[in-house]
């Protein structure tokens, strides 16, 4: 399988992740500093030093925010990239794996199973799969945490379903009556996931030791391609639903 990351993307956002990270901990401690410069002087504070210190904390919990975001984004292992391309191991070599390039889907997968537009979730604990939900079995205090920061897992299927209708409008432009399925795929070994109902999108592992998961998934594609077109080793290694220079315009158009 071939793969194809924005690296240029994936490496300035992880340097912001790092500067956001320092620069969170500078507006803390200059917090600290101005809330309390008060108690180690008579003066009564001016016009200016009131508004610094009305403005530090929020601006040291937007900086807090955005920078746990970002890390969990970007700089969190394992990386959305590796762990898809792990999961796909074995794949055919005619496939490729597009990392951050068409956001909002962030993995675009052509492979001889389809085109797949895959939303990930780096999330690593339990959860309950009931009416068209992922409820987290967290305690209080760590929903209440995950609420304030913004990192809950939010609605998975739906992000994926709309990063699916991005990248079908992108394929409709290169060929026609080729389909993009979405997928979501929790990529933490340590996701759990119980499934009281039936997802209305395939809802995966990229761990293949956890079912369902990616390999298997795909390798059933490949199954059910198998009976379509037979058995046949040779034609299902040149089957791809877009031909090597629709792939091509495809690459040009949006990389």
């Amino acid at each position: 399988m071939r793969l194809k990351t924005n690296k240029r993307l994936a490496r300035r956002n992880r340097q912001i992740t790092n500067y956001l990270f320092f620069g969170t901990f500078a507006a803390l401690i200059l917090g600290f500093i101005i809330i309390n410069a008060s108690l180690f002087t008579t003066d009564v504070p001016d016009t200016l030093t009131l508004i610094a210190q009305s403005a530090i904390l929020p601006v040291a919990f937007v900086l807090t925010v955005v920078s746990v975001r970002m890390t969990n984004l970007w700089a969190r292992r394992p990386r959305p990239e590796d762990a898809i391309a792990g999961g796909l191991k074995g794949l055919s070599n005619k496939s490729v794996l597009y990392n951050y390039y068409h956001f909002p889907a962030r993995h675009v997968l052509i492979c001889p199973q389809g085109v797949f537009a895959i939303t990930t979730r780096w999330h690593d604990q339990r959860f309950t799969y009931r009416k068209g939900k992922f409820r987290s079995h967290k305690n209080i205090l760590s929903k209440f945490f995950s609420a304030i920061r913004f990192d809950g897992v939010g609605n998975p299927l739906r992000d994926a379903e709309f990063a699916g209708a991005r990248v079908q409008r992108k394929i409709d432009g290169v060929a026609d009556d080729v389909p993009v399925q979405s997928l979501v795929v929790f990529i933490d070994p340590s996701a759990e996931i119980e499934f009281e109902d039936e997802p209305s999108l395939p809802v995966l592992y990229a761990d293949s030791k956890k079912s369902p998961n990616l390999k298997d998934f795909m390798r059933d594609k490949k199954r059910e391609l198998d009976e379509t077109v037979g058995d046949s080793k040779a034609r299902n290694a040149s089957l791809m639903p877009l031909t090597d220079e629709q792939i091509e315009i495809f690459e040009a158009a949006t990389t």
